[in-house]
């Protein structure tokens, strides 16, 4: 059967376009199909919120270095984690990194606040689960490749604030790596999206609380190694560190370095156990149902804490607390929150030998 070469023409743009939409563009031109068509917004719509200076950080419970940085808003950019996208730029330089299964592998989710790199990515499309999990943070930046209809519908009906690539891509947002193939080639430069920041906008709550150099562990607390987690499609390993105090990230059996060639780290390691259901944008990709409750294993300090999360609404931040219902506090840094299935953890004892440990 003979094609007309109009019609083969016009499946070629669209294809192109499509893939530009989903952040899958193999073009490294700056004036990519699809991109800068839509409008920022300048302001925020509606009654906003706007939180006094607060006493740390709020992401991270370190001291205030930059009064201005304080109270900007927290931006949220969706990095891949396909095996193609590593390492990824800018997982050390998070406050908070995410990671949530997705459709048979892992994404992250990295909210920066303390700093801003120039480089975030590979970036990538979002998920339904990210409006339950991100509107804690008021207002956040959303970083984003793009997504379905339905997904789109959802985060501009959401608190989070659309800086995605379709409406940031001209104003120097987003860039295309010519070094790699995409679609892992997208990357967000979170400086230049800072400048882009409606009027309205305000700083995050704090999401944890933190432990001050007198406040003693849990009673409860038991000294632990790391933890090996089954994540979708990723098995992950966490080791506590004694020399840097911090827990250095393994994926499967090789270290998880960022691009800058260091491995990926974090003061605290939170585990919250969720169950997962499909998400109505689409069947095929898993929703963790982020609000309510479930068990939690808190990595602090090199001990394990093992307790509950809960949560009432998505605009809550998560409450944990220990077996006795006190609150868990965490180390002052940076916090990995791992979102894996049920019982797809393992505790690694203190002393014991990893590789004796069967990942779940």
């Amino acid at each position: 059967m003979k094609l007309n070469k109009r019609f083969i023409l016009a499946i070629v743009v669209a294809g192109g376009i499509a893939l530009a939409a989903c952040g899958g563009s193999s073009t490294t031109s700056d004036t990519e199909p699809g991109y800068g068509d839509g409008s920022l917004v300048s302001e925020l719509s509606g009654p906003t919120t706007t939180l006094p200076a607060p006493e740390v950080m709020p992401l991270t419970g370190l001291p205030i270095t930059d009064a201005a940085v304080s109270i900007r808003p927290a931006l949220v950019a969706k990095l891949d984690n396909h095996p193609a996208a590593r390492p990824q730029s800018g997982l050390n330089a998070a406050d908070i990194v995410y990671e949530e299964n997705v459709e048979q592998l892992t994404r992250f989710a990295a909210v920066f606040h303390t700093n801003a790199p120039t480089s975030v990515g590979p970036i990538r499309s979002g998920r339904t689960q990210d409006v339950a999990l991100f509107s804690a943070y008021l207002n956040p930046l959303f970083v984003w490749s793009g997504g379905n209809s339905k997904v789109t519908s959802a985060i501009k009906n959401s608190p989070l604030v659309n800086m995605g690539a379709l409406l940031a891509y001209k104003q120097g947002g987003y860039r295309r790596e010519s070094s790699r193939k995409a679609p892992h080639n997208l990357y967000a430069d979170a400086e230049k999206i800072y400048t882009l920041t409606p009027k309205g906008a305000s700083r995050p709550p704090q999401q944890f609380a933190y432990r001050s150099e007198s406040d003693a562990m849990p009673t409860s607390a038991t000294s632990s190694d790391g933890l090996h987690l089954s994540m979708d499609g990723v098995q992950v390993s966490w080791m506590w560190d004694t020399a840097s105090s911090s827990y250095m990230r393994w994926s499967g059996k090789d270290k998880h370095l960022d691009a800058d060639k260091t491995q990926v780290a974090a003061k605290n390691v939170v585990v919250l156990y969720m169950v997962y259901k499909a998400s109505a944008a689409d069947v095929r990709s898993p929703e963790a149902q982020s609000v309510g409750e479930g068990d939690a294993w808190i990595y602090t300090n090199g001990s394990l804490v093992k307790g509950k999360w809960a949560r009432a609404l998505a605009t809550d931040a998560f409450t944990l607390t220990d077996s006795a219902g006190a609150p868990i506090k965490l180390t002052p840094g940076n916090t990995w929150i791992e979102l894996p299935r049920l019982n797809k953890g393992a505790d690694i004892p203190a002393g014991s030998d990893p590789a004796k440990i069967k990942f779940p």
